[in-house]
């Protein structure tokens, strides 16, 4: 077996659109590194790539993956299909993922106007960069491939990641109805707490990096240029492991997991404290994983992908009219509160979805031996990720979520009831139908089903039973 590890820079300049919102806004500073994170595995049979991109999500455009599968598998021969693209889901990256300015450039006079003034729209000159260094980063880490032994296993962290959508004494469902409100009666959802850790290894016993799975909103940092906690949990694992250590991060089914726990009255979790909180803690559960690790021939090597094509929800002419009045009103007193911003996103879907009524959804699955790695572009709720563990035929399943694609959130159908609700179901670039989350769960479970998973490496056995220690047997003494 054979592995290698690349990162490649494509953090965001200053002046830039910040991408983790429905507004315009723009960076002013820089923390920390933007990277894309590569790892580049192989057996006698197949290689496969897992790539993790510090960014908000990658674009609706089937073209970002395309290009970039395809150039590497001219480059090195690795199948396109074996090639998994995630975003970390940082609200502090670059203005990568959603639309483009050309999506809207045929659209009618006020979405245009919406969409080139007002919305976070990706940069076409900064998708076209990390495009190029994506490539780099899966080709260098094909390049620097040598002879490895691998690792998988799990950790807990359970202290650092909440679900934020909680039942209220109403009866509805409020996403962040706001810390130690009086009226939460329950979380909404569940978290899950698994650190997932799989791991190259030279010769020597050496880390040659790893791939971490967590599940958590990257949304500890803000005001600058940050790859979030990812940033600290690289900081960590390198600083036990060594500078040339790759530190791949594929975020989780977190579409309702973030790290503010809405249920305790400390103080706010967010900025530089919490982003180091959540990400130490993180990397320090996953050097845990990796101190325990059994490394050996983790076979075989397999993928397979599978396409859905899901309608989408169209707003009704009596909500696109109403959206209409709103945005105008709006503007004409230059208010630009949450009425208009949910009105602009509704006018938006009308447009695109009369261009693409069915989203394009690619399944994909990548096993290493006991291990399976199973992606989808949503931003996925927790609940449908554990279900999918759940039913797995594999002891490790890692779920990632925000890769190859984007087709925004996918809650669980009952999140749509009646007495469900919360931001995350309003019709805005979430508009897949209800049954999404079905489809994808069945999709995503048949697809794991496909393989068998291999042994799980152990730490040698004794040949026989042992007898008691000579020391052990002595005393008590009394005198």
């Amino acid at each position: 077996m054979k592995a290698g590890f690349f990162a490649s820079d494509i953090t965001a300049a200053l002046g830039m659109v910040v991408p983790g919102g429905y507004l315009q806004a723009f960076h002013s500073a820089v923390h920390d590194p933007l990277k894309v994170r590569a790892a580049v595995l192989e057996d006698e049979n197949t290689a496969i790539a897992l790539v993790g991109l510090d960014t908000l999500s990658l674009p609706y455009s089937r073209r970002f993956r395309d290009t970039i599968r395809q150039e590497v598998q001219r480059r090195c021969g690795i199948p396109a299909e074996n090639i998994l693209l995630a975003a970390s889901h940082t609200h502090s990256g670059g203005p990568l993922g959603h639309y483009l300015p050309q999506d809207f450039a045929d659209a009618p006079d006020l979405v245009r106007t919406l969409a080139l003034e007002y919305a976070p729209l990706g940069d076409p000159l900064y998708h076209d960069h990390v495009v190029g260094q994506t490539i780099t980063a899966v080709c260098e880490a094909w390049r620097r491939r040598q002879d490895a032994a691998l690792s998988v296993g799990v950790g807990t962290e359970d202290k650092v990641a909440f679900n934020r959508r909680f039942r209220m004494k109403n009866g509805r469902v409020y996403t962040h109805p706001g810390k130690g409100n009086p009226d939460i009666v329950e979380p909404a959802g569940p978290t899950d707490p698994d650190v997932g850790v799989l791991g190259a290894w030279d010769a020597d016993g050496n880390l040659l990096g790893c791939v971490v799975n967590f599940t958590c909103h990257c949304t500890t940092f803000g005001g600058a240029v940050s790859a979030d906690y990812v940033y600290y949990i690289e900081r960590v694992i390198q600083g036990v492991y060594g500078g040339q250590a790759g530190v791949v991060f594929l975020n989780g089914a977190c579409g309702d997991v973030t790290q503010v726990d809405n249920q305790s009255m400390r103080e706010p979790e967010f900025g530089e404290k919490w982003s180091r909180i959540v990400g130490m803690r993180v990397g320090a559960e996953a050097v845990k994983v990796l101190v325990t690790a059994v490394p050996g021939n983790l076979k075989p090597m397999a993928a397979a992908r599978k396409v859905l094509h899901i309608p989408r929800r169209i707003p009704s002419r009596q909500r696109v009219e109403e959206s209409r009045r709103i945005v105008e009103e709006s503007l004409r007193v230059g208010r630009l509160d949450t009425p208009f911003v949910f009105a602009m996103e509704a006018l938006f879907q009308d447009y695109l979805v009369s261009k693409v009524p069915q989203a394009e959804v690619e399944l994909q699955v990548l096993q290493v031996g006991p291990a399976i790695f199973l992606s989808n572009p949503a931003e996925f709720f927790c609940a449908l990720g554990l279900e999918i563990k759940r039913r797995s035929p594999f002891p490790y399943t890692f779920i990632v979520e925000k890769a190859n694609g984007c087709v925004g959130y996918v809650p669980d159908p009952a999140s749509f009831r009646p007495d469900g609700g919360g931001y995350e179901t309003v019709l805005t670039s979430s508009s897949l139908e209800v049954d999404a989350a079905t489809r994808i769960v069945e999709a995503s479970v048949e697809l794991a089903n496909r393989f068998t998973p291999g042994m799980v490496p152990d730490h040698p056995r004794v040949g026989a039973p042992g007898q008691p220690w000579d020391y052990g047997i002595l005393g008590p003494d009394l005198e």
